[in-house]
C-alpha cells in the first residue's frame, strides 16, 4: 500500500492567515486504527481475510503493509466506491491457505522509525515458526523495547535485543506462543502492551498480562482491546492492571471502516482556536474510538467553543486561557496543546508525559528549543513543559525529523509571520497531505 509521493522544498514558509478560517477538513483516517487493524486482519480467518476501508495511507502504514507482505500475508488494495460517492482508500488482508499464524517461516524486516510497527510486529511474528529480525534507522536503534522483549521471555518465546541492550535490532526466535502469565511494565509505552494483547488469542495456552507500575497512553489499550472484541475476540482488561485474554485459532473476518485521524484533527481544531475561526472535521466524533478526541475538550477548557456530535465535531476559536493539564493520556497532542499555549492568556503547563521522550525525538526538548526559538519563555521538567505567552517572532524551526514537531510549530506560523519549517516533507510519515490541508484554511 502505497502513499502518493509529494516533493516539498529543504524549507517551508508558513504564511499567516489573513482572515480566521472557515472550513471543513477531511482528515485522513487513523494510524493507530490502521495499524492495529491491519495485524487484527492478518490473524483473521485465514479462508476469508478482511477487508479495511479509509485506511491511512503514509510512511508508516506503508512499513507495516510491507513488513506483512514479507511476512507472507497476502496484501490487495480494492479502492471501494462509498455510498456517498468517493472512493475509498482499502486493503484486503489475509494468511491464506496456511496452518500458521505466521506464513514465512523467517524474515528480515526494515522498519524504519515507526515504533508502532516495530513493537506489533515484534509481538506478532513470536506466533511464527523461525527467526525473525526486526530492525530500523538510527533513532529507532534508541527507542526503548526491552520490557516487551522481557515479556515475551515470559510467555515462552526466545526474543532478545540483538546488541543486548534493550533496544533494536530484536532478534525473535520463535516456535509459537506458549502463553502462560508475564509482567509488563507500563511506563514506556503502551504499544508494548497492545501488541501482546492482539498476539495472545492465537497462544498456545491462554495469556494473563500483569501490569507492573502506572500504564500510559490508556485510551490507545482501550482502542486495542474495542478492536479486538469487533474483531470477534473479548478480553478481560480488568482495572488496567491485569489482561486474560481467551484461545481463538483466528479473528474474526470482516469489512472494517478506518475512522479518521484524532491526532491529525488536533492541529486543524488548534488552527481555529488561536485565529478565532472555525473548523469542522467529518466523520470524528463522540463515538470515535480515539482518546486523542478529547483534545477538543480540553480546548474548551481553554475557552474554545466545542460541538461534538457522533460523527463529527466542530470547534470555533474564543479568547483563550492557559490551564494546566496532564496529557499522559492524549500525549500524541501535547505537541499542539504547545502551539496553541503560544498564544493564552496565562501560562499553561503539560505534565505527566514523560514517554515522549522516547518517541521519533526527546519531543519536550525539542518542544522547548524551539518554542524558545521563535520567543516563547519555556521551563522544561522531567515530565513536561510550563510555556508562558511572550511576543513572538519568526524563525526556521528545526523538525528533528519528526512530523509531529512539523505539524504543531506550522500552527504557530498561521499567527506570526516568518516561521518557517525545515524538512517538512517529514509529514509524511503519519500525513502526507497535511500541508495542502493546511492550505485549505485560507479559502
Amino acid at each position: 500500500m502505497s502513499h502518493e509521493a509529494r516533493t516539498y522544498p529543504e524549507i517551508l514558509h508558513i504564511e499567516p492567515l489573513r482572515d480566521p478560517p472557515r472550513a471543513t477538513i477531511q482528515v485522513p483516517g487513523s494510524k493507530s486504527i490502521t495499524n492495529r487493524a491491519l495485524i487484527l486482519a492478518a490473524l483473521s480467518d485465514p479462508s476469508l481475510g478482511s477487508t479495511l476501508t479509509g485506511v491511512l495511507r503514509s510512511e508508516d502504514t506503508e512499513v507495516i503493509t510491507d513488513a506483512l507482505s514479507s511476512l507472507g500475508f497476502r496484501m490487495q488494495e480494492e479502492p471501494l466506491d462509498a455510498s456517498d460517492g468517493p472512493r475509498l482508500p482499502a486493503i484486503h488482508v489475509r494468511r491464506g491457505n496456511h496452518a500458521r499464524p505466521i506464513p514465512a517461516s523467517g524474515a528480515e524486516l526494515f522498519l524504519g522509525n515507526s515504533g508502532t510497527s516495530m513493537r506489533f510486529l515484534t509481538a506478532l511474528v513470536s506466533l511464527g515458526q523461525g527467526s525473525y529480525r526486526l530492525d530500523g534507522v538510527a533513532r529507532m536503534r534508541e527507542r526503548p523495547i526491552g520490557d516487551l522483549l522481557a515479556a515475551l521471555q515470559q510467555l515462552g518465546v526466545n526474543a532478545y535485543s540483538a546488541n543486548d541492550d534493550g533496544y533494536p535490532p530484536v532478534i525473535v526466535e520463535a516456535n509459537g506462543l506458549r502463553g502462560g502469565r508475564a509482567r509488563l511494565k507500563g511506563n514506556v509505552s503502551s504499544q508494548f502492551l497492545s501488541g501482546l494483547l492482539m498476539a495472545a488469542p492465537l497462544a498456545k495456552q491462554e495469556v494473563t498480562i500483569e501490569i507492573d507500575g502506572p500504564l500510559v497512553s490508556e485510551p490507545y489499550v482501550a482502542m486495542t482491546i474495542e478492536m479486538m472484541r469487533q474483531f470477534g475476540i473479548s478480553a478481560d482488561g480488568g482495572a488496567t492492571t491485569q489482561f486474560h485474554i481467551p484461545l481463538s485459532p483466528h479473528y474474526t473476518a470482516q469489512t472494517f471502516a478506518v475512522e479518521p485521524d484524532a491526532s491529525a484533527a488536533s492541529y486543524f481544531f488548534a488552527a481555529a482556536a488561536i485565529t478565532g475561526g472555525e473548523v469542522t472535521v467529518p466523520g470524528l466524533g463522540a463515538s470515535s474510538l480515539q482518546g486523542d478526541i478529547s483534545f477538543a475538550h480540553i480546548l474548551q477548557e481553554m475557552g474554545a467553543s466545542v460541538t461534538m456530535r457522533e460523527h463529527g465535531t466542530h470547534l470555533s476559536g474564543r479568547w483563550l486561557r492557559g490551564l494546566e493539564v496532564d496529557m499522559n493520556k492524549i500525549s500524541d497532542c501535547a505537541m499542539t496543546l504547545a502551539a496553541v499555549a503560544c498564544f493564552a492568556d496565562g501560562p499553561t503547563t503539560i505534565r505527566n508525559v514523560a514517554h515522549i521522550r522516547y518517541k521519533e525525538t526527546d519531543r519536550l526538548t525539542a518542544l522547548a528549543t524551539e518554542l524558545r526559538r521563535v520567543g516563547a519563555q519555556v521551563e522544561e521538567f522531567s515530565d513536561g513543559l510550563r510555556i508562558t505567552p511572550r511576543p513572538l517572532h519568526g524563525a526556521v524551526i528545526e523538525t528533528y525529523n519528526d512530523h509531529r514537531m512539523a505539524m504543531s510549530m506550522a500552527i504557530v506560523g498561521l499567527k506570526v509571520p516568518g516561521i518557517a519549517v525545515r524538512n517538512p516533507g517529514c509529514v509524511a510519515k503519519t500525513y502526507p497531505t497535511f500541508f495542502d490541508d493546511l492550505a485549505k484554511l485560507r479559502r
